[in-house]
């Protein structure tokens, strides 16, 4: 089981996120509602895993990713996009990024990028 933190402006997406998460054995140890939260959030609660909106009010997705990166060189984030953010999912990668998902989310999608990453990491799966 791994420990993830849910970053989005929207309370019904955080929501579906956490369903579909805690649904395939994970635990969600936090939320936050835009990146300046998400990266205090981020050091105090060390979470295995973050999902990462990238359009927030007050710190956006990517510069939140940067932030985190340049503290935890081993943080393992996936974005979070809408359709059509095509060049906004390049810079998220470049800033540390491991993978994405698209809104509206597919609970397949989410899952697999999930535990494609802990997987890499050579974290057991449930």
């Amino acid at each position: 089981m791994a420990t993830i933190l849910v970053v989005d402006d929207a309370a019904f997406m955080r929501m579906m996120l956490k369903s579909i998460l805690q649904k395939s054995g994970h635990e969600v140890v936090g939320e936050a509602e835009n990146g300046a939260v998400a990266v205090e959030k981020y050091a105090m609660l060390k979470p295995d895993l973050v999902t990462m909106d990238i359009t927030m009010p007050v710190m956006e997705g990517i510069e939140a990713v940067r932030l985190i990166r340049a503290n935890h060189s081993d943080a393992r984030i996936i974005m979070c996009s809408a359709m059509g953010q095509q060049g906004m999912i390049i810079q998220a990668i470049q800033a540390g990024a491991k993978d994405f998902i698209v809104k509206p989310f597919q609970e397949d999608r989410v899952i697999e990028s999930v535990n494609k990453l802990l997987k890499a990491e050579g974290r057991p799966v449930p």
